[in-house]
């Protein structure tokens, strides 16, 4: 059985909409974005090939639309890996396209300060 510790990230106030903070807790390396209605935690590791993932760009993606248009929407909730560019959504970890899911932590917020459990 594993025991799992929180890690401070950053103070709230410290990492606006559309920002994130790489951190090390615990031997692995976790992306933590603030996608303006999440704060959500990440392992920094493509389920593709590997990558860096959290080094990816960080948008949205075309939401349903009727044909012939395209709606953009989900800022700053679409992770696209930097590699091979296979976009996930941080809010459930899962790839727009694939089976695969990224690694999430739960993630706490206290007194205004940011806290991952890994």
């Amino acid at each position: 059985m594993s025991v799992k510790a929180e890690f401070f990230v950053a103070a709230l106030e410290d990492l606006p909409p559309g920002e994130r903070r790489i951190v090390t807790a615990a031997d692995k390396t976790v992306g933590v974005f603030n996608t303006g209605s999440q704060i959500v935690a990440v392992l920094n590791i493509c389920p593709h090939a590997f990558a860096p993932v959290c080094l990816g760009r960080l948008g949205g993606t075309t939401l349903p639309s009727k044909p012939g248009t395209f709606v953009w929407g989900r800022d700053n909730e679409i992770l696209r890996c930097p590699w091979h560019g296979w976009e996930f959504d941080l809010h459930s970890g899962r790839c727009l396209t694939d089976r695969r899911r990224l690694k999430r932590f739960p993630v706490r917020i206290r007194d205004g300060r940011i806290y991952v459990e890994v």
